[in-house]
């Protein structure tokens, strides 16, 4: 197999694939040092968007086909655990909201892809004098996520829970889902 053929190949797996793929993993595939794999990868990159590098892999971002609103609670030191969880898992953070006794509903895009834009996020927050939106509502806010599939928002959800993350909806917030999802299904 030639180069041009692994690179191909490579591309086709992550495609194929819905958790990333380790470069160790692919080294081991293609029978080359996993240096070869981070070489192949940075001339992939180059030419095939939204290939993603975590800690646990390669990733390649389908185009978003899927929303849903995950409703979490934690405090402002597992802020960047919260979002990595969500990025690692093949999540899009379009935005954050609270719903506040007194502004309603209140929301910010963060537009959140990857580790490094996580880490932009919590560096820009550090470097300046304001709060967590959640820091109004003790914490519980609301995130709008897409994913390419209902199978990863649904992977989302059980990791956020698993993390303890994930809170509970009020059965108030249950209708508006309920009556939300009629309307996107009327669409």
């Amino acid at each position: 197999m030639n180069v041009t053929q692994r690179r191909r190949e490579i591309v086709a797996l992550l495609r194929q694939s819905a958790a990333p793929v380790a470069a160790k993993t692919l080294a081991d595939r293609f029978h080359v040092s996993r240096q070869v794999i981070v070489q192949d990868m940075a001339v992939i990159r180059a030419s095939v968007s939204g290939i993603e590098s975590t800690y646990r892999g390669y990733i390649l971002q389908q185009p978003a086909a899927c929303s849903r609103e995950f409703k979490v609670c934690h405090g402002p030191e597992r802020m960047a655990e919260e979002l990595n969880l969500i990025v690692d898992c093949g999540g899009h953070i379009k935005n954050i909201s609270i719903s506040h006794r007194v502004y309603g509903r209140v929301t910010a895009e963060m537009d959140i892809r990857s580790r490094q834009d996580v880490r932009d996020f919590a560096q820009a927050l550090e470097n300046s004098k304001s709060t967590l939106l959640g820091s109004a509502t003790s914490g519980y806010h609301y995130h709008l996520v897409e994913a390419p599939s209902q199978e990863r928002l649904d992977l989302i959800q059980r990791q956020l829970a698993q993390a303890g993350i994930l809170a509970p909806l009020r059965p108030w917030e249950r209708e508006t889902d309920s009556k939300e999802e009629q309307r996107h299904d009327h669409l």
